[in-house]
């Protein structure tokens, strides 16, 4: 079994550089998206709006969301795996496919890109305004550029490396308990009146789930750094693996989250520009420290150097991961 669970997940980073999420396509994140609403919903029916219940009532739903979306899994793949074990894989191919986000990420920053290459400021506002969380209607030309990249930094590790690992270590319903805290962090939290408390538990263990990705994504980001830095030879010099290390030594703890600063201070080292700051938030501003120096001026090109760099870290992280999976099946093979 484990070398199927193996196979399937290249097979899904396959199917994910092929085809992304096609739109007409079923997406199980929405799926656990409105099992986290509904759930939410009942819950705050339920418990007392006071601090203690509405932690009890945040940690029910992390409980009962793992559940099901994990029982919800297991079942399925029990069954395409009763039929064949080829049938399996494919099941199994598929569900990891669609959990990594490799093309979409790719794709959906290169819209802020392509639109400030043609001028076209109010339009990369728009495409921004769908890959952050931040207020976007007042951010200048270089704050749209800033978060873009920023985004692009940090879901190296949340939207490909992270899923990586955990197709890797638990196959189809390793990824998606991950989506599923991942998820529940993304809709519930927030550090905000409404979900201070109820959504302690999940931001809580999202953090804790991406605490090893989070620095083994930096580590294969600064290899990456280091591999386009000679790629690019002599002359005019826009990566620097020796940057990215130093940056990162100094600034990755640079963010509220233990995790977040992993990888956006390497990448602010490795492309030598300051990346993060003051930020808006559904009209409040929120005070945050700067990562990475500002030896040059940002720039839109930036936007697809960090997708550059990017590709370069989930290459390095297949790479690490081919030869874990050879260590891990050849006895099986034998």
């Amino acid at each position: 079994m484990i070398r199927y669970h193996i196979l399937a997940a290249f097979a899904g980073c396959a199917l994910d550089a092929l085809f992304g999420d096609p739109r007409n396509m079923p997406h199980p994140v929405c799926g656990i998206g409105n099992l986290i609403a509904w759930m939410e919903a009942r819950l705050r029916k339920w418990f007392p709006a006071n601090e203690k219940s509405e932690r009890m009532a945040g940690t029910a739903l992390v409980v009962a969301v793992l559940l099901i979306t994990g029982l919800a899994s297991v079942l399925v793949l029990a069954a395409a795996y009763t039929v064949h074990p080829l049938a399996g894989v494919a099941v199994e191919s598929v569900m990891c496919g669609q959990m990594m986000a490799w093309r979409s990420l790719k794709k959906e920053s290169m819209k802020v890109y392509d639109a400030l290459a043609a001028g076209d400021t109010e339009g990369a506002r728009t495409a921004v305004s769908m890959i952050v969380g931040r207020d976007t209607k007042d951010l200048t030309d270089l704050g749209i550029i800033k978060a873009a990249v920023e985004t692009v930094a940090e879901n190296t590790s949340d939207g490909i490396i992270a899923p990586l690992f955990y197709m890797v270590l638990g196959g189809g319903t390793g990824i998606f308990l991950y989506k599923a805290v991942n998820t529940m962090d993304s809709m519930v939290g927030y550090k905000n009146d409404k979900y201070i408390n109820f959504g302690r538990t999940a931001a809580r263990l999202d953090d804790v789930c991406n605490y090893i990705p989070a620095r083994l994504s930096a580590c294969f980001m600064i290899a990456a750094g280091y591999v386009l830095e000679a790629a690019e030879g002599a002359g005019i010099r826009h990566y620097s693996g020796r940057g990215g290390i130093r940056i990162f030594r100094r600034d990755r703890y640079n963010h509220k989250s233990p995790n977040s600063a992993q990888t956006e201070s390497v990448c602010a080292g490795v492309l030598g520009i300051q990346l993060a700051g003051n930020a808006f938030y559904f009209g409040k501003l929120y005070e945050k420290p700067t990562i990475g120096d500002a030896d040059r001026s940002v720039e839109y090109a930036d936007i697809r150097r960090a997708n550059t760099l990017m590709t370069g870290t989930y290459a390095a992280a297949l790479f690490a991961a081919a030869v874990l999976g050879l260590l891990v099946t050849i006895p099986f093979i034998r």
